[in-house]
């Protein structure tokens, strides 16, 4: 036999800016042409949702601009490639193949980039594209939405849905950048500005006692959902996501433990039985929601303390039950109890799901009580019905 060992040291950079493509702006040329490697043009393909086209004004002029004034250094091989974003996009795998065919007509190689410019549906579906494409081809992120900057945007995953399962196909790559553009926030609704704080939530109650207490103490401000502490919480929570990853341990997840999946059970079921009516901000906080009662009810976690991180989600504007979760298959089982084994198969066979003990503890359970299961999502139920009681 012969064994040897595959170390692999990568640099997992985020940077957090405004107007990345204003004319003059040096932070995206300074990553694309690396001073320390040889200066040729660089080939580039941008691809772009269009709803961010949309939401900022002359942006695909100001990216086509942006590269002619980059003195041959930088050649975008088409025009902004514009494709639709949103879970929808995961679903149609002619996407896919046209991605691999815009990146094979540019000529992109291994020395060249794309640049993916959308919310984390969009980021996946061209994460994958690139990372499969010639076996791997160098990604800029730039999330769009706070749910993206602060988590699923600065990781390591990407993927496409097949099956009818989340994620079924995909591959763990690092990008060679995200950059968290503040600007492209400012077109988004209050519900999307509102997503991306519950990821906070949940890295604070899995990690750092400290950031939640931090998060109560504006969860006013982040109810009203004021740019500075939406910037400010965004920041926090790509701090710790990328630390977790980087520090973790098991960046591309051979083991069975997913913490920062705290809630994602429930959340990616419940988006599947809603017919994704219900965006992945707001499945979270039910997911969280049900599986901090089921902790409860377990006597794992403080009633006292459920109901300080339940008032937490509401007070930032979230509302925590959905009837959806009352859907039954014919033999009047729960259908997002599936979700249990469906996580259970994403998870390699083996069963784990992270459950909040206490703010910034949680621990890990292997198997869960269906009949536990039902009666804390009829407490939610129960509580959505007669909040006063509470």
């Amino acid at each position: 036999m012969i064994e040897r060992r595959v170390s692999l040291s990568l640099p997992h950079r985020v940077f957090f800016t405004e107007g990345v493509f204003d004319a003059g702006q040096p932070l995206l040329r300074g990553l694309l042409c690396p001073l320390n490697e040889k200066q040729r043009s660089r080939r580039v393909l941008v691809v772009v949702e269009p709803a961010v086209a949309a939401g900022q004004e002359l942006l695909l002029e100001k990216i086509q601009a942006w590269f002619a004034a980059q003195d041959g250094l930088l050649t975008l091989v088409s025009p902004p490639l514009v494709i639709e974003g949103g879970e929808p996009c995961k679903n149609d795998w002619r996407l896919v193949e046209k991605l691999w065919a815009a990146i094979n007509d540019g000529g992109i190689d291994r020395h060249s980039y794309v640049i993916a410019i959308g919310g984390g549906a969009l980021l996946d579906l061209v994460g994958f594209a690139a990372a499969t494409a010639h076996r791997g081809i160098r990604l800029i992120r730039m999330p769009t939405t706070t749910l993206s900057q602060g988590d699923g945007g600065v990781g390591v995953k990407n993927g496409v849905n097949h099956f009818q399962k989340k994620n079924w196909v995909g591959t763990f790559a690092v990008p060679f950048a995200v950059i968290n553009d503040f600007r492209f926030l400012e077109s988004l609704p209050s519900a999307d500005l509102r997503d991306g704080i519950i990821e906070a939530v949940k890295v604070s109650l899995i990690r750092d006692e400290a950031f939640f207490q931090e998060l109560e103490a504006k969860a006013e401000a982040l109810g009203r959902l004021e740019k500075p502490v939406l910037h400010w919480v965004i920041e926090r929570s790509a701090d710790l996501h990328t630390a977790h990853i980087c520090t973790g341990g098991d960046p591309f997840e051979f083991g069975s433990a997913r913490p920062l999946d705290f809630g994602h059970w429930i959340a990616h079921k419940l988006e599947q039985l809603s017919n994704f009516r219900i965006g992945h901000g707001r499945a979270v906080a039910i997911g969280m929601a049900a599986d901090l009662v089921y902790a409860s009810l377990a006597g794992m976690l403080e009633e006292g303390q459920r109901d300080r991180i339940l008032s937490l989600l509401e007070q930032i504007g979230f509302r925590l039950w959905d009837d959806d979760l009352l859907r039954a298959d014919a033999s009047g089982k729960l259908e997002v109890l599936r979700g249990l084994e469906e996580f259970r198969e994403h998870l390699g066979g083996d069963l784990c799901i992270t459950l909040v003990t206490a703010p910034g503890q949680a621990v890990e359970v292997h198997e869960m009580d269906a009949a536990l299961v039902e009666q804390s999502l009829a407490w939610l139920h129960a509580r959505e019905s007669a909040p006063a009681l509470n």
